[in-house]
């Protein structure tokens, strides 16, 4: 059985979440927490870390903005111009990027920005994306770990010691207490929430022919690197009061395209518009944890009243880990065949990752598909 917060739709499989003794959810008591926050204060403390690292020389940037070209990185980068900040914006190039995905980012550019994308060797990422869904369910960590490393890279490469990120995940999504209030962006953090998911960097190493040198990129700086340039990361989140769907908004006011209808297994089409591989990525967290995309943002409407919770079981039943047969139109077997995996070894590997305590099965302990592929939760609310 599957216990779930009382107020949203999280399941107690999530990592870092914690469920009280009154059946709240840790997510739900950190947005709780927003009503007690000044934001006029914090906005005021934006405006005086900004004042310390502008350029006042106009010799460089005043800082780094991580940006993939989707709606959050269009309000950050909006905000940041109109806080008067010269900003670089830095992409590490998205793995299998979608058409919409790239008129975004010629959008942002649009803006006014300088930018800069860095690619990493797309034959050594293939095999990268091969291994690490096969070891750790997680077709895209290696784009979750350069979004990380290569902005970072570019702030002591090129000087820049401030970068604006967005959101602390842990602070929208629930976490520990600490994570929750930490609003600049360490070493630790990265190890903790990065992404990583018990594989480092360097266990690929004499893997698939890989060698040191074509890690590069994915290669955080030293801590001696880091303290020499000073680099320090911001969550605009923090500052300012954070909501994707505002963010989305504010974005199409500036350009930004939406896809035309809901994307599949999630519930909007303002979020998510860039890597194909997006769909297998967020399907492995449906099998592992039992919810998906649907429900994380079924969760954060619940919260800012925009959906009651009996709606979004409703949606999150309908949407929630479909097999991802199609991700933004692509089919999966072009995507598949892009890092070299047939249909069948993806469902193989599917099965494996697959946490049968959540799914019903049958007398004989196999998992219980419909004709699309699809399992069905053994519970998909509190009793």
């Amino acid at each position: 059985m599957i216990h779930y917060c009382k107020r949203c739709l999280m399941p107690e499989t999530k990592p870092d979440l914690f469920i009280d003794e009154e059946g709240v959810c840790s997510a739900c008591r950190s947005y709780e927490q927003r009503k007690e926050v000044d934001w006029a204060t914090r906005r005021q403390e934006l405006d005086n870390i900004l004042d310390r690292y502008r350029n006042h020389a106009g010799t460089n940037y005043d800082c780094i903005i991580p940006v993939s070209g989707g709606k959050d990185s269009h309000f950050q980068t909006i905000r940041m111009l109109e806080m008067g900040m010269n900003p670089l914006c830095v992409t590490a190039t998205t793995d299998m990027l979608s058409d919409i995905g790239r008129y975004n980012i010629e959008n942002l550019k649009r803006l006014g920005v300088d930018y800069i994308e860095v690619t990493p060797n797309p034959r050594v990422r293939r095999r990268i994306n091969h291994l690490a869904l096969t070891q750790v369910g997680d077709i895209s960590w290696p784009e979750h770990v350069a979004i990380f490393t290569i902005p970072v890279r570019i702030a002591v490469q090129m000087n820049i010691p401030l970068i604006i990120w967005g959101e602390n995940s842990q602070n929208e999504y629930g976490g520990p207490a600490a994570a929750a209030q930490n609003n600049t962006l360490t070493r630790r953090w990265l190890e903790e929430f990065g992404g990583l998911l018990g594989l480092r960097v360097s266990d690929l190493i004499g893997q698939e022919n890989i060698e040191k040198r074509h890690l590069i990129q994915y290669t955080y700086p030293s801590d001696e690197e880091l303290a020499h340039i000073g680099v320090t990361g911001l969550f605009l989140g923090y500052f300012i009061p954070w909501d994707g769907y505002t963010n989305a908004l504010y974005a199409q006011g500036h350009g930004f395209k939406t896809f035309p209808q809901a994307i599949e297994g999630s519930l909007v089409n303002y979020e998510n518009l860039d890597n194909v591989q997006t769909g297998i990525h967020d399907y492995f967290k449906f099998l592992k944890y039992g919810f998906g995309r649907a429900t994380d943002l079924a969760c954060m409407h619940i919260r800012r009243g925009r959906l009651t919770r009996e709606d979004a079981l409703t949606l999150v039943k309908k949407h929630d880990g479909k097999f991802p047969w199609t991700y933004l139109g692509y089919p999966i077997h072009e995507v598949l065949k892009d890092i070299n995996m047939t249909i069948e070894e993806f469902i193989r590997i599917c099965d494996r990752f697959t946490n049968k305590k959540l799914f019903v099965s049958d007398s004989r302990g196999n998992l219980v598909k419909d004709a699309d592929g699809n399992l069905t939760k053994i519970n998909y609310d509190n009793p």
